[in-house]
């Protein structure tokens, strides 16, 4: 026999696969919305994580920061305490200088000139006298040049004064000094 089914299969049918759309709907937004939420969490963790490292960073460079201040400064007063230290090795060094200027000064000046002042800076020294002749102010260059203490004598100027009713030169010259060296200033003695 032959059955016919008059019960609405269509509609049930229809039915059962608006019922299975939504369901699918909703695990699709419920699958959708967790990996958003799984999105956000994980790149929340990767901010908070590289806002920790440049924190850890700052902390860091801070402390570098001091200690090359720290390096800094200490390199500065390195520099200080080796230029004192070069400014006290100076004096050591020239501290006799002064006495063979003097000593060499009265061993090359000649009989008839009397010095009026003397000068130095540095190496350079700068001398003002009376001479009675020019032959006179030539020697005592010329004995200048022959001191191993004194070089490069010049002649600044040389003229003829009057002082006391006597006809004197007046005279200017600069020479330089020679550095002393240790063994040097041992064989002059």
């Amino acid at each position: 026999m032959i059955r016919i089914n008059l019960l609405p299969h269509r509609e049930e049918a229809k039915k059962a696969r608006r019922e299975q759309f939504y369901v699918l709907a909703g695990l699709v937004s419920i699958l959708g919305a967790l990996i958003v939420f799984a999105g956000y969490t994980l790149i929340g963790n990767a901010i908070s994580n590289q806002e920790g490292s440049n924190e850890f960073l700052k902390r860091e460079i801070a402390v570098l920061d001091k200690q090359l201040d720290q390096i800094k400064r200490l390199k500065e007063q390195t520099q200080a305490l080796l230029a004192r230290k070069q400014v006290i090795e100076n004096l050591q060094r020239d501290r006799g200088e002064t006495v063979y200027l003097l000593g060499e000064l009265v061993k090359q000046v000649p009989e008839g000139i009397y010095l009026k002042s003397m000068k130095q800076d540095g190496l350079k020294v700068s001398l003002i006298g009376h001479a009675q002749s020019n032959a006179r102010i030539s020697a005592l260059m010329r004995n200048l040049e022959a001191s191993p203490w004194l070089e490069q004598p010049q002649l600044i100027e040389s003229k003829a004064i009057v002082v006391n009713g006597r006809r004197v030169y007046e005279f200017g010259m600069n020479f330089v000094m020679t550095r002393v060296k240790p063994d040097e200033g041992k064989v002059q003695k």
